[in-house]
């Protein structure tokens, strides 16, 4: 593994960003129970107060899917919260445009090729609150975290284990005898897998999923990120990013796709906290998508592509047990474009808010070098004691 500085002070801060593809239906997701018209417009995939399936509540207004018991705990701990009816500034509908807008952090979509986190870590004194590495867990690199600052890769493996130890100690040997270049990067692959692989899995971490748009493979990207992140001389900073989300069809709400989708992405917030252990203390997890969907049902039981949703925070560093909204309003007259939540607040300001607080960013840094032409944006102030 390569030597990693520490944090600075005495406070050693972890930041996880997890991109959820293909657009979270927020109204399912953290239901506005006492909103009125909820139940009228989200109809079978609305949640309920009571019933087979009742929705865990947050407060007296807002209740989460019930396939989230791990995030309504750290809720009550005041180690959760809830940013409703957010988005970025991009206001069209295409996944692609969405994408790069969430994740590169430009107020426009082809910027750029580098990410908002990215440049975070650029811009971050070296040495001094933050290894000089991020983690990318995934087969390809989140974009939000590609850019000029190094980042580590893993990614979780979908299949068994076919090479033991002393095969891949022979491949290691001749690699570094023939090209030591090659040698060094195959040794720090494998001492990173052996240091992600969970205590529960195959060798190597392999034979448990491997697919991030599947709820055991979300699970088993948290556990190896987490022991990444808790290493002495691991990185500080990682970027996750799970596919599947585009419920066009058959969503469901408390019980079917969705609720399954919901349930993977609770049990990857339960892995972090377990795996980092001491370390959730100072940690932050920020859960983010596109854009929201419709709150009307289409004619296949699902959701179309919307604007307003919510992004989930969790961690020991948040001063929890809140959700945070400038609610709208779902009458007729209250929805973007008479079709979608209308967003009240920009994520860009969420983001913001813990790149200000815990990293020690200015706002200016922020606005002129992460999210280049967000003066106007203010970093969220609520999120920390």
């Amino acid at each position: 593994m390569p030597r990693f500085a520490r944090a600075a002070g005495a406070r050693d801060m972890r930041l996880v960003t997890i991109v959820l593809r293909g657009a979270l239906d927020g109204l399912s997701t953290v239901a506005p129970l006492g909103d009125p018209a909820y139940a009228g417009l989200h109809g079978a995939l609305a949640l309920q107060r009571d019933g087979d399936h009742p929705a865990l509540p947050l407060d007296g207004f807002f209740a989460l899917n019930p396939a989230m018991p791990a995030f309504a705990r750290l809720f009550r701990a005041g180690q959760a919260a809830v940013v409703h009816a957010t988005a970025t500034g991009y206001r069209e509908r295409s996944h692609f445009d969405g994408q790069d807008v969430l994740e590169s952090g430009q107020p426009v979509p082809g910027l750029t090729a580098s990410g908002w986190l990215n440049r975070a870590m650029a811009a971050l004194p070296a040495g001094e609150r933050v290894g000089t590495t991020g983690l990318a867990v995934g087969a390809v690199a989140p974009l939000v975290i590609r850019g000029p600052a190094p980042v580590l890769g893993w990614a979780p493996q979908a299949g068994p284990a076919t090479a033991g130890a002393d095969l891949a100690g022979r491949v290691l040997d001749l690699y570094a005898r023939r090209d030591p270049a090659l040698g060094m990067a195959l040794a720090q692959g494998l001492a990173t897998e052996r240091l992600a692989a969970t205590e529960t899995g195959t060798p190597g971490g392999m034979g448990r999923g491997g697919d991030m748009g599947s709820p055991q493979g979300m699970r088993q990207a948290a556990e190896g990120a987490a022991r990444l992140l808790a290493a002495a001389d691991g990185p500080r900073i990682a970027a996750l990013a799970f596919d599947g989300w585009d419920t066009h069809a058959n969503e469901g709400g408390a019980t079917g796709r969705l609720a399954q989708l919901l349930g993977g992405l609770d049990g990857a917030v339960a892995a972090l906290e377990a795996g980092l252990g001491e370390h959730w203390r100072d940690t932050t997890v920020v859960v983010a998508t596109e854009f929201g969907r419709t709150v009307h049902i289409n004619g296949t039981v699902g959701t179309d592509h919307g604007t307003g949703t919510v992004a989930l925070l969790a961690g020991g560093a948040l001063k929890g047990g809140l959700v945070l909204a400038d609610w709208p309003g779902l009458a007729p007259a209250q929805l973007h474009e008479g079709r979608d939540l209308k967003p009240t607040t920009d994520l860009r300001a969420i983001f913001k808010g813990v790149l200000a607080v815990q990293w020690g960013l200015s706002e200016e840094v922020l606005a002129r070098s992460v999210f280049p032409g967000s003066e106007g944006v203010r970093p969220m102030a609520r999120l920390f004691a």
